[in-house]
Formats: C-alpha cells, sequence, structure tokens
C-alpha cells in the first residue's frame, strides 16, 4: 500500500505525499507551499519523484517550481490547463494512468471548478484524490465550468466503490454540514456525520479523508435523487442536474 502523509497548510489546505517503499518513488499532490513539504520529506527520508497537481489554482501549484528544481521531479497536470500549471512535464486527462512505482492511478476529467481539473483514483489503494472538486459534505464553487458540468464530474465519483477514501484538498467539512443540514434536516446519517466532525473538529483533528460512502450518505452535491432533498428546494422529480444546480446556487448564497 502506498503510505499517505497529510499535511495541513495555509488556512485550510491540505497536502498529500504519496510514498511507495518499494520503489523508493514519492509524489505529493497540490503543493501549495513548499517548505512543510520539505519538513516532512526530510523527516522520512524520502526522495521527491513526482508532483501531481489536479488544477491550476495558486493554493495548489505555488510550490511546483521551487520543488522540481530542489528534486527534479517530474510534474504531472490537466492537459486542459497545460499553460497555466508551473513547470508541466506530463499533461493527462481522462482514461490516462498515472503510475508511481507499481501502484496505479485513473486520472478522470472532472471539470466545473475550473475548466480542466482532474482527479487521481488509486483504485488498488481506495484512495481519490480530486483537488476542489468534492468536499466532504461539499464541492468546489464554479469558478470556469457549469453547473452540468459539475454534475457530470461529480457522478463519476459517485459510482466508486463506497470503501474510496476521499483526500479533498480543504477542511471545509464542518462549514459545508451546517449547510447540509439546512437541506437534509432529517437525514440521520448526516446528524451522526455533523456530531462526528464537531467533536473532531473540537479536538483539532482532520475531518479528512472521508469515503465516497459516507459522502454519497451526507454530501447534498451527491443526493439530488434523495426525496427529502427534493422536497426542500421544491423541485420533486426535476432533472437531477437542475436539482444540483439548485442546492449549489444556495451554498453559493448560505
Amino acid at each position: 500500500m502506498l503510505e499517505i502523509v497529510q499535511i495541513p497548510v495555509l488556512r485550510d489546505n491540505y497536502v498529500y505525499i504519496l510514498h511507495d517503499a518499494v520503489s523508493g518513488e514519492t509524489a505529493v499532490v497540490d503543493p501549495a507551499v513548499a517548505e512543510p513539504v520539505e519538513a516532512a520529506l526530510t523527516e522520512r527520508g524520502w526522495a521527491l519523484t513526482h508532483i501531481f497537481n489536479t488544477h491550476h489554482h495558486a493554493d495548489h501549484t505555488g510550490a511546483n517550481l521551487a520543488l522540481k528544481v530542489a528534486h527534479e521531479a517530474r510534474i504531472i497536470g490537466p492537459a486542459a490547463e497545460r499553460d497555466r500549471i508551473p513547470g508541466l512535464d506530463i499533461a493527462v486527462g481522462d482514461g490516462d494512468i498515472v503510475a508511481l512505482g507499481d501502484h496505479e492511478a485513473r486520472v478522470f476529467d472532472v471539470p466545473g471548478h475550473t475548466s480542466g481539473h482532474i482527479a487521481y483514483h488509486f483504485a488498488d489503494n481506495d484512495a481519490l484524490f480530486c483537488g476542489d472538486t468534492l468536499f466532504s459534505m461539499g464541492c468546489g464553487r464554479l469558478f470556469e465550468g457549469t453547473a452540468d458540468q459539475m454534475w457530470s464530474s461529480l457522478s463519476k465519483f459517485i459510482t466508486l466503490p463506497d470503501e474510496t477514501r476521499v483526500f479533498c484538498a480543504h477542511e471545509y467539512t464542518e462549514a459545508n454540514g451546517r449547510f447540509a443540514l439546512t437541506i437534509e434536516p432529517h437525514n440521520k446519517a448526516l446528524v451522526r456525520r455533523m456530531d462526528e466532525v464537531k467533536a473532531l473538529r473540537a479536538a483539532n483533528k482532520p475531518t479528512v479523508p472521508s469515503t465516497i460512502g459516507i459522502e454519497k450518505a451526507t454530501n447534498p452535491f451527491l443526493r439530488a435523487s434523495s426525496e427529502e432533498l427534493q422536497d426542500t428546494v421544491g423541485m420533486i422529480g426535476a432533472p437531477l442536474p437542475r436539482i444540483f444546480a439548485e442546492v449549489r446556487t444556495r451554498k453559493d448564497h448560505f
């Protein structure tokens, strides 16, 4: 199994380091800043070989060039944003395979938050690195894409096994949960999840990773088919992409 190290940086970002002990290959996912990454690598005696970007925003690519120069690491990122990824070496898109040692990640095109956002799914490790597309009980704002695009992107994640761990890029869970409760106040799984989240945050512990199973049960942006949700937004029986769009609009103004 890949060893995964979760590093909190900036105000609420998470950077992830992935290490394959057999090959010694090590990747960092969406490095916002270099110093905490360097400290984690030094502490473990690991040599950085890869940088995986999910999209072009600076809080996901800010340390690309510094880490590339320091370690001669290869930068892999979305082909649709190739001109906006600092130092990009390998451009990938939907269905491509990215390897770290003997571990392979399938790339998903998941536009919506940005026009060329991608995610990396390591099926053999039950791990999804989804950047700002999916959050615990939330999803990314539609800065460059449309609601239809984001619903299509999130629908790809819904098909993944329930045990898939969701390594998203921000600690937004408690705020997302407060909104989710306005949409499905009687969702027992959601109420239980919020109790867990409040306890974790009170202890200054992360709520991430979540799992696909948890998200399907609690995340309003994956639950357009829920009767309670449809009733709350007054769209019973409406097309699911339209229901999603209404929920996203409500979150934007929450």
